[in-house]
């Protein structure tokens, strides 16, 4: 099932690429971002009362409070960053280097959540990091 929910996200992320670059001309990038973020805010709440699940709120602890404002946080700036990169770069290329956050997330997984670096982890991430290399130039 993950893997299933894993390649809907990855074609969904190309999708808003493409779309993204459609819909960016002439607007700005930080616009573009804001009405973006509208719209997924109110389907993430959506979801959340279609599922019933509001309830569990008060229950949320402190410490998941803070790393989730926290990664809101990381996701507007990636956000933010990602729509001006849309914007004056081509798209194939500033996607490229975007999927770069795969090696970077398998670093700080290591260096943060203690998750271990396999070889062949290890060799996928230099596959990752030399095909984005290849792509942007």
């Amino acid at each position: 099932m993950w893997f299933v929910l894993a390649l809907l996200s990855a074609i969904f992320a190309a999708l808003t690429s493409i779309l993204a670059k459609m819909g960016i001309e002439g607007v700005s990038s930080n616009l573009a971002t804001a009405i973006r973020t509208v719209v997924v805010v109110a389907m993430a709440w959506g979801m959340v009362f279609l599922t019933n699940t509001q309830g569990g709120i008060t229950q949320i602890s402190r410490k998941s409070w803070i790393f989730l404002i926290l990664s809101g946080l990381a996701t507007g700036a990636s956000w933010l960053c990602y729509y001006k990169a849309l914007q004056v770069g081509e798209t194939s290329k500033v996607v490229s280097v975007d999927k770069l956050s795969v090696v970077i997330t398998l670093i700080l997984a290591f260096v943060f959540l203690h998750e271990g670096i396999t070889v062949k982890k290890g060799i996928g991430a230099l596959l990752i990091t030399a095909g984005t290399l290849f792509m942007i130039w």
